[in-house]
């Protein structure tokens, strides 16, 4: 099964959705304020995969 799979297309999509949750989940440690809580923003990035983190940085930053 694992040997039919063309992992020259998916690994670079992997790649970037572990570099942008992992990139979410720094920016949400470091930042103070957030739309709503933090825990349910860790759900919404982990859980989403490639969107979650996309929304998080659209709506769950609150901007000064």
């Amino acid at each position: 099964m694992l040997d039919s799979i063309n992992w020259a297309l998916i690994a670079p999509l992997l790649i970037v959705q572990f570099i942008l949750a992992i990139v979410a989940l720094v920016d949400l440690a470091r930042i103070h304020a957030t739309n709503g809580p933090k825990w349910v923003w860790v759900i919404v990035i982990l859980l989403l995969n490639t969107i979650g983190p996309i929304i998080y940085f659209i709506f769950g930053r609150k901007t000064t």
